[in-house]
């Protein structure tokens, strides 16, 4: 794989994109980067974007779309994301924060934009099935519970249900989603970058099935242009 592929993996939540990412990123050699990942560097480098958005997190809202922006330029122009290239992952989540992640990486872009499918059914299944840790935050399934009861193995505290994980919250946050990653889509496939990969099965398959589409050049073979 060159040095410098820029990939964004996109999905519902639930469908494993975040796991992908991060064995993307190590399988390649590049940084992981996430939108927890980037507020958390610009926070920590006392940037004034950082503090903005920091701001606005411990006030609960949503940081508004220029500061999110200004913290992603931040992240990408750092050396290992110029130098590397980098596995994106949580942004961008609409159509004009693409448009704005376009200019902010022109003009290489990005090699692809790869969409992790899972139907809605199999997605509701995991995230209702889902409990947390209240104390580390580690988490479970119940197809895959703790050793002893409902305690976590990490520390014996409470694993339970979050509030969001109930199947009422997650068909709202899907209809969100649909709502606003459909021109998202449309916005990547009508720039020839948008791939699908099947992300129904272990982790392992998934990311083979994944793997398997870069590294036969299956990914956008015919529609990257090369870089200068």
């Amino acid at each position: 794989m060159a040095v410098g592929a820029r990939y964004l993996l996109l999905g519902k939540q639930g469908a494993g994109k975040g796991t992908q990412a991060a064995r993307l990123a190590a399988h390649l050699g590049v940084p992981h980067i996430s939108t927890g990942d980037m507020f958390r560097a610009a926070v920590r480098n006392g940037s004034e974007l950082g503090l903005r958005a920091q701001a606005f997190m411990e006030r609960g809202e949503l940081v508004p779309d220029d500061v999110v922006i200004g913290v992603v330029a931040e992240r990408l122009a750092e050396d290992d994301a110029v130098n590397s290239g980098f596995v994106l992952d949580g942004f961008p989540r609409t159509r004009s924060q693409a448009e704005e992640l376009d200019r902010v990486l022109f003009p290489e872009g990005l090699d692809a934009a790869i969409d992790i499918e899972v139907p809605t059914s199999e997605v509701l299944r995991r995230l209702s099935g889902r409990r947390v840790c209240v104390i580390c935050g580690a988490t479970y399934h119940v197809d895959s519970p703790p050793t002893e009861g409902w305690r976590c193995d990490n520390d014996a505290g409470d694993v339970v249900q979050r509030d969001d994980d109930t199947e009422e919250a997650i068909t709202r946050r899907l209809d969100l989603y649909e709502s606003e990653t459909g021109p998202l889509m449309e916005f990547y496939d009508q720039q020839g970058l948008l791939t699908r990969v099947d992300g129904t099965g272990t982790v392992d398959e998934v990311f083979g099935r994944m793997l398997n589409l870069i590294e036969n050049g299956d990914v956008l073979a015919d529609t990257v242009t090369p870089r200068p």
